[in-house]
């Protein structure tokens, strides 16, 4: 299996990638740094994070060490939701880079298709979800903005040379479809919600059909989720015999099993850890891999359990019901 996957445009994008959300602070300027000397090509990145300057010091301090070239390394980030009116795209864009310390981003990404009131970067940032956090009954506030609006926006920064290419995160096949009726430049890549108990088949087989590439986002399932009390210690897929029955057979991890399963599905990968020796771990998994009955037994696990769910965490934690999932 090749280390990259090629996009409609001819890119290579790394199949395995650092997810940095829920990074502190405090340790991802070294975890990049970390993650990049361990060969790491590939990192996924967001303003909402709220460490991208962080990881532009990562970013540095690796290039400076002779790492890696710039032209090495694949750099994600992705529009925030309270930027999509076209006026604030570019400025949002443009503090993603000030913040990474790049010129430009190989991808960038709409981050969930809720376009949200604007709030002022003077005032705060990242904004995050609800409008005003000090009122009475804090909740997010929806902006009438039509997501083709936003997309024409992205498709300037393609233009205008800050971004290699555009994509979209958490869409669904309906967003698909509308969205390409009417992109000038097409997205190269869909990033959603996908592991083992979430597997996504008729997305990701629409994807393939409009030569969308794919990228997993929490490929563990719930480990990212429970701290959150948006998942369970139960949840976890790590614990299920037949990925149990695969790592005892191939000599390796759950993790290892359950990543290399995506990666046969044709998606690419952004396991996030803060543990340097968990880093090389998830990058090894490119010398083994599963057999068909693994393969098929690891996809029926499938429950449709979506850990990620703004109808669901908007609800609870925003005081908004705002479902985007039926």
């Amino acid at each position: 299996m090749e280390t990259t996957i090629k996009l409609a445009d001819g890119a290579l994008m790394p199949r395995v990638g650092l997810g940095l959300w829920k990074i502190e602070k405090e340790q991802t300027a070294q975890l990049v740094a970390d993650a990049v000397e361990a060969s790491y090509r590939h990192l996924d990145s967001a303003a909402d994070y709220g460490n991208e300057a962080e990881a532009g010091d990562g970013i540095r301090q690796a290039l400076a060490a002779g790492h890696c070239r710039r032209e090495d390394l694949w750099v994600t980030s992705k529009l925030w939701n309270t930027y999509h009116h076209p006026d604030h795209v570019r400025p949002a864009c443009e503090r993603t880079l000030k913040d990474l310390g790049l010129e430009y981003l190989d991808l960038y990404l709409v981050h969930f298709p809720i376009p949200l009131r604007y709030v002022d970067f003077a005032e705060r940032y990242p904004p995050e979800w609800v409008f005003d956090p000090v009122a009475p009954r804090p909740a997010m506030e929806i902006a009438p903005v039509p997501l083709a609006d936003t997309w024409a926006a992205m498709e300037k920064l393609v233009e205008q040379g800050l971004v290699g290419r555009i994509g979209v995160c958490n869409y669904t096949s309906g967003l698909l479809h509308d969205l390409f009726a009417y992109a000038r430049i097409r997205p190269a890549v869909l990033q959603v919600e996908c592991h083992p108990y979430l597997t996504q088949q008729a997305l990701l087989r629409l994807a393939r059909q409009y030569g969308l590439a794919v990228t997993a986002f929490s490929p563990l399932g719930a480990s990212s989720y429970v701290e959150l009390d948006m998942a369970a210690s139960a949840d976890s897929v790590l614990t299920e015999p037949v990925v149990a029955g695969a790592a005892a057979r191939l000599h390796r991890s759950p993790a290892q099993i359950v990543l290399r399963w995506a990666l046969q599905r044709g998606t690419a990968v952004i396991p996030k850890t803060s543990r340097k020796d968990r880093l090389r771990e998830n990058l090894a998994l490119f010398d083994f891999s599963l057999n068909e009955e693994e393969m098929t037994a690891i996809s029926a696990l499938n429950r449709g359990r979506r850990f990620n769910d703004p109808g669901v965490f908007c609800d609870t934690a925003f005081n908004t019901f705002h479902p985007i999932y039926d």
